[in-house]
């Protein structure tokens, strides 16, 4: 199930980011390229973080010809995207989770501490979306007051949790899933925000 998903969630993620590249001006090496980052960085950047070897994307090249697949869809098909909007928040929202539990799993089959799963979740389920950003010369949505990275420290200690209370593996990652998305979608309907720091002062 949670392989399912997976392949849900970098679909969506490789098509959003499309429309990111295409808002660039990008040629259809630069949406591809924007499309594997989005959806496969958070994984690579774990791993070299972890020295976790091989790559998902190097084990598992069909996931390159997968995500750049749907970036030249979404390229097709950008105006239909468009009023599909909603739709894809929620796909977001479920590949933040999923990567989440994927990136706890990995850190905790290599025996890292439990401060740093919870990291490798969040890295995993965020850093793509960052290094897109980057790319694309975006404020990444991480920075901004949004509830994103902190759903994802949720999903991965619900998950955690729910583990160390004896709960089944696969009913653990249900119920973290759902906590999490839960969050992160209600986030988005009531426009829940992280606390924000503004300073204008100048220091020369």
């Amino acid at each position: 199930m949670l392989h399912i998903l997976y392949i849900i969630a970098i679909i969506a993620e490789a098509m959003t980011a499309a429309l990111s590249a295409g808002r660039r001006d990008m040629d259809w090496v630069g949406v591809c390229i924007i499309a594997w980052v989005t959806a496969l960085g958070g994984g690579t950047v774990r791993n070299i973080l972890f020295n976790h070897y091989p790559m998902s994307w190097v084990e598992h090249p069909e996931y390159l010809l997968i995500t750049a697949g749907a970036a030249i869809l979404a390229a097709f098909i950008a105006s239909v995207m468009t009023k599909l909007k909603k739709l894809f928040l929620y796909l977001d929202a479920l590949g933040l989770v999923v990567f989440t539990i994927i990136g706890c799993q990995i850190a905790q089959q290599i025996n890292l501490p439990t401060t740093i799963v919870l990291l490798s979740g969040m890295i995993t389920g965020c850093a793509g979306g960052v290094l897109r950003d980057v790319l694309c010369n975006d404020i990444p949505l991480l920075f901004h007051k949004e509830i994103y990275a902190s759903a994802s420290i949720v999903t991965g200690a619900a998950y955690l949790g729910f583990e160390y209370i004896g709960i089944s593996p696969g009913i653990a990652i249900v119920l973290a899933c759902a906590i999490g998305l839960a969050l992160r979608l209600l986030s988005i309907r009531y426009k829940w925000q992280m606390p924000k720091f503004v300073y204008h002062e100048e220091w020369h």
